[in-house]
């Protein structure tokens, strides 16, 4: 175990899909970089699982989505609501929701539904809309984020997240494959990656594992990690299929498995 402290730590909150599972909650994402916690993603599952991670949604500051699927945001009206208890005072870290083009709507449209239970007190919650046409960067006090536009949905993005020191962790969302994804990856220390299914069972608008590998393998990914997998993937042996074109450092994801990088 490396002695070297953490610059970035990356916990899978939920890796499988829409499908009810026992062993798997939806798509869900944490990092911690210095004090700040970022979330990607929060479908179903993802406030609890945080808890069992030991730690409470008010100490999140950042919350970035790949799209607007029910298995991405299908706790966002949850966790919204959740920060309101018992009157909204437990909450003193600014939250910054984080999406592509057409995400203030989004939200407009949530509110239309539930009104002010899903508001936050004035000053505390900042939505931003980046770019879904081509590169976006926003740089704040302890990380950068960089994104790019990826094949599945109008609005779906990819993620790059760098540390002050130089350590980076992409995160795929949805996606088929996407030149985008090997450019915004390049030399990334982490790639977090959906693989939905097996290699024989490929479908439009997702990755299978060979296709997931040939991504990392072009970008040069110190470290590959696949995630998003639907019942499917249990039955075959994904890690061969990924070593067909990847044979860097691979991790298969399971919910609240942990990924510590560090400044070497």
């Amino acid at each position: 175990m490396s002695s070297d402290p953490v610059e970035l730590s990356v916990t899978i909150l939920g890796s499988g899909t829409c499908v009810p599972s026992l062993k798997r909650s939806s798509c869900s994402i944490l990092a911690k970089i210095r004090d700040k916690f970022l979330l990607f993603d929060s479908g179903a599952g993802t406030m609890r699982k945080l808890l069992e991670n030991g730690i409470e949604i008010f100490d999140l500051s950042f919350v970035f989505y790949s799209h607007f699927h029910p298995d991405h945001t299908g706790e966002l009206v949850s966790f919204l609501f959740a920060n309101k208890y018992p009157d909204g005072s437990r909450r003193k870290i600014p939250l910054t929701m984080m999406a592509g083009r057409g995400f203030a709507k989004f939200y407009d449209n949530l509110k239309n539904v539930y009104g002010h239970w899903i508001e936050l007190a004035p000053g505390l919650l900042n939505i931003v809309e980046l770019d879904n046409t081509g590169h976006d960067m926003r740089e704040f006090d302890d990380f950068k984020v960089e994104s790019l536009p990826v094949e599945h949905n109008p609005e779906s993005i990819a993620y790059r997240i760098t540390s002050p020191a130089g350590i980076s962790m992409v995160y795929s969302g949805d996606t088929d494959f996407s030149e985008n994804l090997v450019t915004l990856s390049k030399d990334a220390d982490l790639l977090i990656c959906e693989s939905a299914l097996p290699d024989e069972l490929k479908v439009k608008g997702h990755l299978t594992p060979i296709l997931a590998g040939e991504i990392a393998t072009r970008a040069n990914v110190r470290k590959l990690v696949l995630t998003h997998f639907y019942p499917e993937c249990d039955q075959v042996d994904i890690e061969r299929q990924c070593r067909k074109t990847y044979s860097g450092p691979l991790l298969l994801a399971e919910d609240l498995m942990q990924i510590n990088l560090t400044v070497s």
